[in-house]
């Protein structure tokens, strides 16, 4: 894609979200009850279940974006904001803040739609939170901008191109969503993160092939 470069000195978004989600991180857990129960993204159906009727929760519009900023704990937190650092930077560094802004959001609301549709389908009430789907959105781009570069895992720490992490890790999250291993982790928000993700760069790829050949 023909994009520009981030200009030199300006502050990088995915520091500020890295910051601010930090933060969104204590203020939850200051009071962590209330952060859920306003900003955690709920099913449409979560109103009309009794069990959940004396939490007063039930699905907002703005949950779409919140939910993102919150986190199950520490663990979830740093390995979300890693992956941010990881891909995130070099991707605005390609693409621009305004970008890559844009692709992080969407991606953000693309899972969270992804999630709710995949709630009512199956009955599922409970709340979705955390930064994964835009991440995972963020790991598609990235393989498909780098994807023989190579990066080092964590956990196992051994190097792989690029191209097949994304690859593997997207079969392993379908794997884990289809047959409801590894309970608790919302993998169809993961997925609709990348699916959204490629849908916009695809988009985008159209739009910039239109563009140089009307110059």
């Amino acid at each position: 894609m023909n994009v520009p470069m981030q200009q030199r000195g300006n502050l990088s978004a995915a520091w500020v979200i890295l910051g601010v989600t930090v933060m969104a991180y204590f203020v939850q857990m200051a009071n962590i009850n209330e952060a859920l129960r306003l900003f955690a993204l709920w099913p449409l159906a979560t109103a009309a279940d009794p069990s959940w009727a004396q939490y007063e929760v039930a699905f907002g519009p703005w949950q779409l974006v919140s939910y993102g900023f919150l986190h199950g704990g520490l663990a979830h937190l740093f390995f979300n904001m890693f992956a941010l650092y990881m891909f995130g930077v070099p991707i605005e560094r390609a693409w621009g803040t305004r970008r890559f802004l844009i692709f992080y959001f969407f991606c953000m609301v693309g899972a969270g739609i992804v999630q709710l549709t995949v709630a009512a389908l199956t009955g599922e009430v409970y709340p979705t939170i955390g930064a994964s789907g835009a991440v995972f959105g963020l790991l598609l781009a990235f393989g498909m901008m780098y994807p023989n570069h190579r990066i080092m895992l964590l956990i196992p720490p051994v190097p792989m191109k690029a191209k097949w992490f994304v690859i593997g890790y997207g079969i392993l999250t379908l794997i884990f969503g289809m047959t409801g291993a590894m309970p608790g982790i919302a993998h169809f928000a993961h997925l609709g993160g990348m699916l959204f993700g490629l849908i916009l760069i695809l988009y985008w790829g159209r739009q910039d092939f239109y563009r140089r050949h009307r110059g």
